[in-house]
């Protein structure tokens, strides 16, 4: 009976070792904030829009628990507010090293069903305005995931278009059905609290920019309470402060709307407002392996700034080749896009024209780029290209969106160079489509471009290209990822 005992004895002890490494191994790993089936009822308030150098947060605080002794105020922030402010629930988005991650995930925090976004110097005034706004929320009608107060502000109700594959958030006045895409003016917004986890950037700044666009991304609409407001006094309250804050604002949006994928804000109040690369900063995307830039790969056509940066450098090439008589035209992709948009390719990543391999000597930015590269006055690199017999000319030394200039040259009535880049559309051409050039819509200009475009652009590119896009190199990947 002895031995069976001990088989017993030891098999009861590595039972309860596997049972005590088992709920050691769940207590460290599950999720530290509660599932969202556990969420209680209620509303937890999340300040973020706030300066924690000059700010409102101690009457903020002291304003709602009057009115709500058990409600959740947490205050999101990367750094601490200063000087301190007693008995607010600091979430800090900003780790130290010995905290754990989950200090900084809402989900740890939040308990309650609903969240209220409340900028900085709200007040709670009369106290029912939360519940109001709760059921505002619960009646309102399919499609809405959001309902947005004015904070001392009349909201206006905005319709919003974000294009992922324009890098662009459109914003109109207007809503529809009785809701909108986004609003505009300080707002409480009320949601729930499930709908904010899932959101990849719940706390970006600025918060009402960054929610909208993600809401508008899901299919989720704003419903105004029109018929409450918050007391609102404004923070900063020094010229000095709102001065710093501004300053913090342009950086905020400015990170914000590049991770969002957003690279033009437009509608707001203040004109376009651009994310993207500029004459100081290098281009959006990287070397093009295979005539395909990584961000087709990702359903994007080129980013509005590049668009913009690449318009501008054709248009500084042609008033600089019509200044010195260089006679030039729109040659193959920039050809097709005349064509086809009056513009260039929406996913096309350079510009290209041909000129006449004669008219080199006339221009003194070609003959600099003969010997090397050459900045004229206004910051554009003129140089020769190292892949072949051709000019390029560079948006600047960081940037270097460009056009390519095709020297060719007539040999027994046709139009052909010295080198070819192996396209299928690098052809010989006869030179009657030059005789006489005509002018075409592109880059926001009138420009000069071969006769009997259509023809010539069957001959290089196929007999449907005008009417059937298709990406540079379909080989690798087609319109529609086919």
């Amino acid at each position: 009976m002895r031995c069976p005992l001990c088989h017993v004895l030891v098999s009861l002890t590595l039972l309860c070792n596997l049972l005590l490494l088992y709920y050691t191994w769940h207590l460290h790993v599950r999720p530290v904030g509660r599932p969202v089936a556990s969420l209680s009822p209620g509303v937890t308030v999340i300040v973020r829009e706030f300066r924690p150098f000059e700010h409102g947060l101690a009457e903020l605080h002291r304003s709602f628990l009057r009115a709500h002794p058990t409600i959740q105020i947490l205050v999101a922030s990367e750094t601490a507010p200063y000087p301190p402010v007693p008995g607010i629930t600091l979430l800090r988005l900003q780790l130290s090293p010995e905290q754990p991650a989950s200090a900084s995930r809402l989900e740890t925090h939040v308990h309650t069903r609903l969240v209220a976004l409340v900028p900085d110097g709200s007040a709670l005034d009369p106290p029912d305005l939360l519940e109001r706004m709760t059921r505002g929320l619960r009646d309102a009608p399919a499609g809405v995931r959001l309902v947005a107060a004015g904070a001392g502000a009349t909201l206006r109700c905005l319709h919003l278009n974000v294009s992922q594959r324009e890098w662009t958030a459109q914003y109109k006045v207007g809503g529809s059905g009785g809701s909108c895409g986004a609003v505009s003016g300080s707002a409480v917004i009320l949601m729930r609290s499930r709908d904010l986890f899932d959101l990849p950037l719940p706390l970006a700044r600025p918060l009402q920019a960054a929610i909208f666009i993600q809401a508008s991304l899901r299919g989720w609409r704003v419903k105004v309470m029109e018929d409450i407001k918050f007391p609102r006094t404004p923070f900063p309250a020094t010229d000095h402060g709102r001065w710093k804050a501004e300053q913090a604002e342009r950086t905020e949006e400015a990170a914000a709307m590049r991770a969002l994928g957003v690279r033009l804000l437009r509608g707001l109040d203040g004109g376009d407002r651009w994310f993207g690369c500029t004459k100081e900063t290098p281009r959006c995307f990287g070397t093009v392996v295979g005539e395909t830039p990584d961000y087709l790969y990702e359903g994007r056509w080129t980013p509005p700034c590049c668009l913009r940066a690449l318009r501008v450098t054709a248009l500084h090439v042609i008033k600089v080749l019509e200044a010195n008589n260089v006679r030039y035209w729109l040659e193959g992709g920039s050809l097709l896009g005349a064509a086809r948009h009056g513009d260039i390719i929406p996913w096309d990543y350079d510009v290209d024209l041909g000129i006449y391999l004669e008219d080199v000597t006339l221009c003194p930015e070609l003959r600099g780029a003969q010997g090397g590269s050459l900045i004229d006055e206004e910051g554009f690199v003129w140089e020769r290209a190292i892949e072949g017999d051709f000019f390029r000319v560079q948006y600047s030394q960081s940037n270097h969106l460009h056009v390519d200039l095709w020297p060719f040259y007539p040999r027994e009535g046709l139009m052909t160079r010295d080198s070819w880049t192996g396209h299928p559309q690098d052809i010989e051409f006869p030179e009657s489509f030059l005789q006489p050039l005509q002018t075409l819509p592109f880059a926001g200009a009138l420009v000069q471009a071969p006769n009997r475009h259509v023809e010539l652009l069957k001959m290089k590119f196929g007999e449907r290209a005008i009417e059937v896009p298709e990406y540079p190199n379909p080989a690798l990947l087609r319109i529609g990822g086919q």
